[in-house]
């Protein structure tokens, strides 16, 4: 009877554990290797997946920063908001730290996911604007 007991505490706490972990994102269609490839959106290859990133930015919505980070790489920047929440920058244009960008140019379009105070994602915005 202990081994039962000792076996199914096992089985609970991998699955526990197991369950805890953060994969990546399942996108369909967007070519992840690109995405990571192009640091800041230098190179433009961010700018390739741009129309398959809109189609499931949705799907992103609740998963964890960690799930993010696997999916996307590290982001380009990150803000800090008030009330704990904070913004993930990726920029499809290339930035300003880019070679050859005229900081005069109009503001670089940029994918910002507003991560909440769990760090889950609250909401995807594509835009030209500052969060």
């Amino acid at each position: 009877m202990r081994k039962v007991s000792l076996l199914v505490f096992g089985i609970i706490s991998f699955a526990i554990l197991f369950s805890a972990c953060s994969g990546k994102v399942d996108l369909k269609n967007v070519n992840l290797e690109n995405w990571k490839k192009d640091r800041d959106g230098c190179t433009g290859l961010r700018m390739q997946e741009l129309e398959a990133f809109r189609v499931v930015k949705n799907d992103l919505l609740g998963k964890d920063n960690q799930s993010i980070i696997k999916t996307f790489g590290r982001p380009d920047k990150v803000e800090l908001t008030d009330r704990s929440q904070s913004f993930f920058i990726y920029f499809i244009d290339p930035s300003p730290s880019c070679p050859n960008v005229d900081p005069n140019d109009e503001l670089p379009m940029k994918v910002m996911l507003r991560m909440n105070a769990y760090s889950r994602v609250s909401e995807v915005v594509i835009s030209r604007l500052d969060p």
